[in-house]
């Protein structure tokens, strides 16, 4: 049984047979034109004596000239031919930088042009094409795999000493260092402002009530246990009980009537805290120093440290489980997604849309940074490596040019002998 060998796909075995083919192809250019200066030889020899080897000699001698020629303007494009400097020679290793430039310059035109990106995406229906990928079986958990496993990866390469570091200066950058108490005066005028307060209040009295009627005896001896200590006990228990009763009635007034004194009372407090909160150097002063106690440098260090742990462990548990919470609501969340953009095609418009704004935008902003990319590859380049990489690539293909101009000149050889003949002839 033969068993066929597999075809290495490796990058230098490809460049390795790119090299043999070339070195046949040039062997056989070669050989053609060593073929025709063999026959214009003995056909220029024996044409006196046999006078149709003249036509024979035209066409060897216009193959000879159509292979040199072609053999020098190949040459010439990766060397100087024989070594003679001549001009306009060794055309690739001595004009790289100028042909990486030109080359950079035909992507940045002509391939990353807005006119070519938006005639190209509008052909496609990008957004319509992507959701009924998503919509088929497992495509959609594949995604969310691939991106937990990227997403678990990452964690595993942060070092988590800098990464603490890190959020440690984020919280006393962005949370320490700038005052509190103007933007907690704004937030709180904007809310009194609105009203957005007296839900939180109801909502105080009514945990208040509550805890009030679950607690009935948390009263006792508040008041009774002041009383002289001869009054009776069935005295005490009426005054604790009437307190509690008061207290109940007043928070009940209090949650019922929004015009209560007490609230007014809360809402002038408030307002005025808001102001003092913005404007009083004193009140600011207190709440920054009460923010710095809380927050010393230990702390500070603790949080960032428990935080950075904790979303990391968390991050990490949640995405590293198939089966788990985070991954299914992904995979399902994402389906739905697709599915919804699938059945709208108003979405679909909008979406392609706004994919083709963004791409237009990325290559408009960015197109000669990805230009530059090739200018500056090929800048980088040995000049010989250059050449070797580009004969190796396209060699193979120009010696067809040798080829076809031995056979191109034997041929035009051939036909100038024949008319100069005929017409010789004539006259």
């Amino acid at each position: 049984m033969v068993t066929a060998t597999p075809v290495s796909t490796a990058p230098a075995d490809r460049d390795a047979e790119r090299r043999r083919a070339l070195r046949r192809m040039k062997l056989l250019a070669t050989s053609l034109l060593a073929v025709a200066a063999v026959i214009f030889a003995v056909s220029f020899a024996l044409q006196d004596r046999y006078p149709w080897l003249g036509f024979v000699r035209a066409a060897a001698e216009g193959a000879m000239v159509g292979a040199l020629a072609d053999w020098f303007a190949v040459t010439a494009l990766f060397r100087y031919p024989l070594g003679l400097r001549i001009p306009h020679t060794a055309i690739i290793p001595t004009r790289k930088d100028e042909i990486g430039e030109t080359l950079g310059e035909f992507v940045e035109t002509e391939f990353l042009s807005d006119d070519v990106v938006a005639t190209r995406l509008a052909a496609y229906d990008v957004s319509g094409a992507v959701s009924r990928w998503l919509m088929e079986p497992g495509n959609a958990q594949r995604v969310v795999a691939e991106a937990s496993g990227a997403v678990v990866g990452l964690a595993g390469l942060l070092d988590d000493d800098r990464m603490r570091e890190a959020v440690e200066a984020v919280v006393r950058t962005h949370v320490i260092a700038p005052e509190w108490a103007p933007p907690i005066g704004r937030l709180g005028e904007r809310i009194l402002a609105s009203g957005g307060h007296h839900d939180a209040v109801d909502l105080l009295l009514d945990r208040l009530d509550d805890w009030l009627v679950i607690h009935p005896d948390a009263l006792s001896n508040l008041v009774s246990g002041r009383l002289p200590s001869w009054m009776p006990s069935f005295v005490d228990r009426l005054v604790d009980e009437r307190v509690h009763q008061e207290l109940r009635r007043f928070v009940a007034d209090v949650r019922n009537d929004p015009t209560h004194r007490a609230r007014r009372a809360l809402d002038g407090y408030l307002a005025e805290l808001s102001d003092r909160l913005q404007h009083d150097p004193e009140t600011i002063a207190g709440l920054e120093a009460a923010k710095a106690r809380a927050f010393d440098d230990p702390r500070i260090r603790e949080l960032a440290a428990s935080a950075w742990s904790a979303a990391r462990t968390a991050a990490v548990d949640a995405l590293s489980d198939p089966d788990g919470v985070v991954r299914q609501r992904a995979s399902a969340a994402l389906a739905d997604a697709a599915a919804r953009v699938t059945a709208d095609p108003q979405l679909r418009a909008s979406l392609d849309e706004r994919i083709s704004g963004a791409a237009r935008y990325l290559v408009s902003t960015y197109r000669h940074d990805i230009a530059s990319v090739i200018t500056e590859t090929v800048r980088a380049w040995d000049p010989a490596e250059t050449t070797d990489k580009i004969e190796t690539q396209v060699g193979r293909d120009l010696q067809f040019i040798r080829i076809n101009g031995t056979v191109v000149g034997a041929l035009a050889g051939l036909a100038i002998y024949t008319v100069a003949t005929l017409v010789a002839g004539a006259f």
